[in-house]
């Protein structure tokens, strides 16, 4: 299946790769870089959100201009095991699409295949 995703500076500094699944599911792929890695050793909780953030908000379809139809109202994450590896995939779902509204959720996995977070969020239409 064709990805269609907004060019986005910040998403191509990530060096994410999209797949996209189906209308209501894409996975992004996320190498780990040496940037990325917190005073623990482990990948730094801000990335993992960003990279929940860019699935979620590139699992919507992007408008006639080639832009983004949605923007973050609400964003949680949970984060379940320390990420390390070479690289992350988030796997976002579109739970539910509302006339204003949009709810979707995250799952995060290192390249074991471990989870190591979720997450869910609110989308408004723009």
């Amino acid at each position: 299946m064709e990805t269609k995703i907004i060019e986005n500076a910040f998403d191509e500094l990530l060096k994410c790769q999209y797949e996209k699944i189906s209308d209501t599911n894409l996975k992004v792929t996320l190498p780990i870089q040496p940037l990325f890695i917190n005073s623990v050793g482990v990948v730094h909780g801000g990335i993992i959100c960003s990279l929940a953030d860019i699935a979620m908000g590139n699992a919507f379809p992007i408008d006639e201009n080639n832009r983004q139809t949605v923007v973050t109202v609400d964003l949680k994450t949970t984060f379940i095991k320390a990420a390390k590896g070479k690289f992350l995939v988030a796997d976002a779902h579109i739970i539910k699409k509302g006339r204003s509204l949009n709810h979707i959720d995250c799952f995060i996995y290192d390249d074991q295949n471990n989870l190591v977070a979720k997450a869910n969020g609110i989308f408004a239409n723009i």
